[in-house]
């Protein structure tokens, strides 16, 4: 066991794994637990596919173009979830507790499989899983300890599985509407961070751009909130004396 190697490939897995986790448990608290967890399933699947069939030819993937691709996809979901959010916590508040609420479009009816959930979340592990397969084989490779490699990264993986799974939770509670207009600015966060870095755009400070990335979301996502309720103030009546106080 080469513990440089296993702690360097943990802490680098462990990145692209808090990503993974963070698409799974967003969509499976705004959509569908059962399509987000086939979803990563299915992901993982394709990705020890590709790893016994490829192995270490896997350094010579070119990540650009998937990472275009499902960062474009991701992008439009997340600009949809956004506005959708925006114009339903404009029009009915915050809701109280999840259970308390309905989101039309976000409940699947029990008898159908929500693919929409699936696709999302097989598309960000299934990227996010390729990029942890790539550090292995780089790291592990370079260093001719390609077993410590995999034990670090796969540490990482469970690790980081272990905190979704015990604070999924708490992200359950969070009112159904707010939830979504969050994940919204999450999944345009990812697709545009993904989508610049597949056409050669370098960001500050690499993944870490994603936290300003979400921080800008999520402010555009509460100024067009002030600007929507604003909007949909009822008009007063023509010839209607003002009420004390009112700003018309």
């Amino acid at each position: 066991m080469n513990i440089t190697v296993g702690v360097a490939t943990f802490l680098a897995a462990a990145i692209e794994a808090i990503e993974m986790v963070a698409i799974v448990v967003a969509v499976g608290a705004t959509r569908s637990w059962r399509a987000a967890l086939v979803g990563a399933g299915g992901g993982l699947l394709v990705l020890a596919a590709l790893i016994t069939a490829l192995g270490t030819a896997l350094r010579n993937v070119p990540l650009q173009p998937v990472r275009l691709v499902v960062g474009a996809l991701l992008l439009v979901f997340g600009l949809q979830w956004l506005r959708k959010g925006v114009l339903r916590v404009a029009a009915q508040g915050w809701a109280v507790g999840q259970g308390e609420e309905h989101v039309d479009d976000l409940d699947v009816p029990p008898d159908r499989f929500d693919w929409t959930g699936f696709v999302l979340s097989f598309k960000g592990v299934s990227l996010e899983g390729l990029e942890i397969a790539v550090i292995v084989v780089a790291v592990g490779g370079a260093a001719g300890a390609l077993g410590s490699a995999i034990i670090g990264a796969a540490a990482a993986v469970v690790v980081l599985a272990v905190v979704g799974a015990a604070t999924y939770r708490l992200v359950a509670r969070i009112p159904r509407r707010a939830l979504q207009l969050f994940v919204g600015a999450l999944l345009s966060s990812f697709g545009t961070l993904w989508a610049a870095q597949g056409v050669g755009v370098s960001w500050p400070g690499s993944d870490l751009a994603l936290l300003w990335l979400v921080a800008l979301y999520g402010a555009a996502g509460a100024v067009l909130l002030h600007f929507v309720r604003g909007w949909q103030l009822p008009a007063a009546p023509t010839g209607t004396a003002p009420v004390s106080g009112e700003v018309r």
